[in-house]
Formats: structure tokens, C-alpha cells, sequence
């Protein structure tokens, strides 16, 4: 490995694409910027990144690290044994990579990797995508050079407030939205009809696939066409309810296409999904998932509709208000261009971008 370059660059964070996929749009865009970049990223072999990273070109190393389960696990009592070998770990690629800025994009595996990148003199960068901070984030502040949110409500977690940048959450290719009617044609839908998208993440959301099911024909009647992304651990159990108003599907491939024909987005309240929501302008009703570390969701979804950007439903009251919810949002043109506005308003669609040049920055620097 070439050591006269001076940018090297190491990336940790991941066990969900919501940590990940933040972290590769940075480093795209570095690798777009200067091509003779040196990029490696650390993260676990079994969880997305050691799926995705490689695909992407990128060097990819894994450590031990697997996070603490919040419910009692026998293996909770392995959690220090793999922290330190992850450590060491961690320590050996630094010292043969030596990296000159260490970009932490939260998860588990990045406190270990950011950890032993600032022993050997890396520029420590953190970003975090949530409204309410991850506990990896928040142990990692007094290593950071600087901190990128995507709220302006999480700054009260932080003590350092010099480190903090509102950049936003980076995002990967966001292009301009087609136009709604070439969209709907491609899908096979009609123009005329309103369109109502259900995202459940790339494995689904139980509930909200329970109730969409069941609200399907009073919909259907009212009118309105589907777009139904069902997760693909979940299309088995659902896709006998396709028709020519209902379009299911374990995955979307292609975003930008969705996002262009919807007129209304149902979705959990993840960072990515928000910023996407954000930069593209949409409509949304977001339903934050209860089952998520310190109920960051709902504090995601609360900073767009604190700004009239969104609207939220609780999944406590999802089957009483479900049907409710979309028809009165769907139905009304001046609250569905208010929220678009103002959603649009909060999107950072070149935060990728900015935090590209401030690592380049930090890593001229060292």
C-alpha cells in the first residue's frame, strides 16, 4: 500500500444501512473528488456493511464487535472480551493503514475503530443522523475534531459546541424527481388516481404491513393506488393482495422512481428515509417504530413535524387513525403543499458534499 498520498481516510459505523449509508455517500464523494484517496472501512463481517462495502470497491476489515442486546443474552457476557480483541484489532489496521481522518457514523463498531484511529493520530469526524444522539456518539465527542448533525435539536446532548456543523444527513444520488406522470406510467398506474407509498425498510415493519392489509379495500374505495414495499421478509405473506391499484414489493430498486409518483409517503421515521423525505420535498405521515435504542425515531419524526413538515402517527393508535390519517392528508391540496414546503425547506441534499470538503479539509491538516 502506497503510504504518500495525504488522504487516507477510515470509516466505521454500520449494523444497519441507517449508520452505513451516510458513511459510503462520504466516501463516494471523496473518492469523486480525489480519486488517489485511500478509503478503508471497519465493521462486522456478518452485518450489512460486510455485504455492501466490498461491492462498492471499497477496502473493507472486519473486527469482533457485536453491540450489547438490550433484553438479557447469555451473550451479553462475551460483550468485553469482543470490545477489547476489537480494540486490538482495530489497532492493528491503524497501524498499517495510518489513517489521516477517522469518520464514525455511529453503531457499535465505530468505538473500537474511532477509538484506535485517535491513539495513532487520525483527525476523528463524527456523524450523527439522529435527533437523539447514539450512545456511540456521544462516548466519541471528546475525540472529535468535528461533529455533523442533522438536527439542530440534538445539539443540547453535546458539550462541545464549537464541534458542531448542521449539515444535515448525507445521502446517496439524490437527482431530481421525474415527472409524476412519466413515474406513474412505468408503474402502471393511472394519472388521475392519488398514489399512497408504504415503505417498511428493506426487511419490512410488521405492523405496518398488518394494518395496510387490513385497510387495503376501504383505500382501494376511497379511490386512492398503492405502492406497497413490503420487506422482504414479509412479500411471501402479502404479494397474493397485488392488483392493477396495488403494486407490492419486497424491495425498491429504484427510489427516485417511487418518490416521483407517491403523492403521499407512509414510513418508519429512520434518519435516511427523513433525509430523502427532506431533500426531495415530500409529503409524509411517519409512524416512528417503538422498537429502536432510546425511541430515536419518534424524536426523528417529532423535529419534521415540530416544523410542519410531516405528520405523525403513533403505532399505538395505528388501526384506529390509519385510514383517517392518509385520506384526510391525500384530500387536502393546501396541507399537502404546506408540508412539502416545509419539508423541502429542511433538506440538505449536499450534505454529503460539504462533509466531503471538511474531511479533505481535516486530513490536509494532518
Amino acid at each position: 500500500m502506497k503510504k504518500n498520498t495525504p488522504y487516507r481516510f477510515l470509516f466505521a459505523g454500520g449494523g444497519t444501512g441507517g449508520h452505513l449509508f451516510p458513511a459510503v455517500a462520504v466516501a463516494e464523494k471523496i473518492r469523486l473528488l480525489k480519486p488517489e484517496a485511500e478509503i478503508l472501512f471497519l465493521g462486522t463481517r456478518s452485518k450489512i456493511e460486510g455485504r455492501v462495502v466490498p461491492k462498492l470497491g471499497f477496502q473493507f476489515k472486519p473486527i469482533w464487535i457485536k453491540g450489547f442486546a438490550r433484553k438479557f443474552a447469555v451473550e451479553n457476557f462475551l460483550f468485553p472480551v469482543k470490545l477489547v480483541v476489537s480494540v486490538v484489532q482495530s489497532m492493528f489496521y491503524c497501524m498499517k493503514f495510518k489513517p489521516h481522518v477517522a469518520v464514525g457514523s455511529g453503531g457499535y463498531v465505530a468505538g473500537p475503530a474511532l477509538f484506535a484511529a485517535n491513539l495513532f493520530g487520525a483527525k476523528i469526524m463524527l456523524l450523527e443522523q439522529n435527533s437523539f444522539p447514539g450512545i456511540t456518539t456521544r462516548m466519541l465527542e471528546k475525540y472529535a475534531e468535528e461533529i455533523h448533525l442533522s438536527y439542530e435539536s440534538s445539539k443540547k446532548y453535546f458539550k462541545r459546541n464549537k464541534l458542531l456543523f448542521i449539515t444535515g444527513n448525507p445521502v446517496r444520488n439524490v437527482n431530481a424527481l421525474l415527472e409524476k406522470k412519466v413515474a406513474l406510467a412505468k408503474l402502471q398506474l393511472l394519472p388521475e388516481k392519488k398514489t399512497l407509498l408504504l415503505l417498511g425498510g428493506s426487511l419490512g415493519a410488521r405492523k405496518l404491513n398488518q394494518v395496510m392489509a387490513n385497510e387495503l379495500d376501504s383505500l382501494v374505495k376511497s379511490g386512492l393506488q398503492i405502492i406497497w414495499q413490503t420487506g422482504s421478509l414479509y412479500y411471501d405473506q402479502y404479494k397474493h393482495l397485488q392488483s392493477e391499484n396495488c403494486k407490492v414489493m419486497a424491495f425498491v430498486e429504484d427510489m427516485q422512481l417511487v418518490y416521483s409518483a407517491c403523492d403521499v409517503i407512509i414510513s418508519r421515521a429512520g434518519a435516511t428515509t427523513l433525509a430523502e423525505i427532506t431533500s426531495y420535498g415530500l409529503a409524509s405521515i411517519l409512524i416512528p417504530s417503538p422498537n429502536v435504542a432510546e425511541n430515536h425515531q419518534y424524536y426523528n419524526a417529532k423535529s419534521l413535524v415540530d416544523s410542519d413538515a410531516s405528520l405523525l402517527l403513533e403505532e399505538k393508535n395505528i388501526e384506529e387513525n390509519f385510514t383517517k390519517e392518509i385520506l384526510s392528508l391525500v384530500n387536502d391540496e393546501n396541507k399537502l403543499k404546506t408540508i412539502r414546503v416545509n419539508a423541502k425547506a429542511m433538506g440538505k441534499p449536499n450534505a454529503a458534499d460539504e462533509i466531503a470538503l471538511r474531511a479533505l479539509k481535516l486530513a490536509e491538516k494532518n
